[in-house]
């Protein structure tokens, strides 16, 4: 009786959590279809409209097309420098090892807004000049941890006795790298870069002190905010932006998913 009663307790307060959680996501969809700038209940009615001004305002579409450009570049390279890190932690166990690695996930636990007014006291004494480029910057920066966590379980999913036999066999480090060790773990680095792409394009402290005279979306939004006729038009881009997150971490848990299942037939 009382596993029954703990068992219905837990759900109970998993669907409370799940519900406050989304609920404010949910209120932002509902208020995007609403014909009205208040955002107040009950709705006037169900309108379009805001969906038909978003395909036109010429300013947020520049700021949508900067935060692509800035998640695209720096996850690549977040991709990139990020699994040469969780191939050195993974397979090496070189003098410092520890160290760097605490040093390399030290993003994970500073808090952007410090990072940020770091990062931009940085660029200053440096004499860069505030622009997309200093973003695309911090994001990699931040972005780097989450790639080696990814590709780093990937790689500690199967034996390295693999990279050996083929180097056994006359490979080179590099041929068994391209060959063995990469392939494996493509559904690691695909989901690590949709994670690293969506952190990203929704990331607003960091790009807030860092930005020049372009606005990603997220600053862009932020700043729309002072002006009550634009809200509607804000709040239907975040419910687009939104969803198209949660489609892409839905892609990119499937692949990570994926991975695990191909690490366990191959262990049989």
């Amino acid at each position: 009786m009382k596993r029954e009663f703990g068992k219905w307790l837990g759900w109970a307060y998993y669907l409370a959590l799940l519900f406050f959680l989304q609920l404010p996501i949910l209120l932002l969809i509902i208020f995007s279809f609403n014909d009205s700038v208040l955002l107040v209940f009950p709705l006037k009615g169900f309108t379009l409209d805001w969906y038909r001004q978003l395909l036109g305002a010429r300013e947020l579409l520049n700021a949508a097309r900067n935060s692509l450009m800035v998640g695209l570049i720096s996850s690549a390279v977040a991709t990139g420098l990020g699994t040469m890190g969780a191939i050195a932690i993974s397979r090496y166990n070189f003098p410092g090892r520890q160290f760097f690695l605490n040093i390399a996930t030290l993003p994970l636990v500073i808090p952007y807004v410090v990072l940020g007014v770091a990062m931009l006291i940085l660029f200053q004494a440096l004499g860069i000049t505030l622009s997309l480029w200093t973003i695309t910057i911090g994001h990699a920066i931040i972005n780097i941890p989450y790639v080696m966590l990814i590709v780093a379980a990937r790689l500690s999913g199967f034996a390295n006795n693999l990279e050996e036999a083929a180097m056994d066999l006359g490979a080179t480090y590099w041929g068994t790298l391209m060959r063995i060790t990469l392939p494996i773990s493509a559904p690691a680095l695909v989901a690590a870069f949709l994670s690293s792409f969506t952190l990203s394009f929704d990331e607003f402290s960091l790009a807030f002190f860092l930005a020049g005279t372009d606005n990603t979306l997220p600053v862009y939004l932020y700043s729309q905010l002072r002006f009550p006729n634009r809200l509607p038009l804000a709040i239907t881009t975040a419910a687009v932006v939104i969803l198209v997150s949660v489609a892409i971490l839905l892609v990119s848990e499937w692949l990570r998913r994926l991975g695990v299942e191909r690490n366990a037939r191959q262990g049989r």
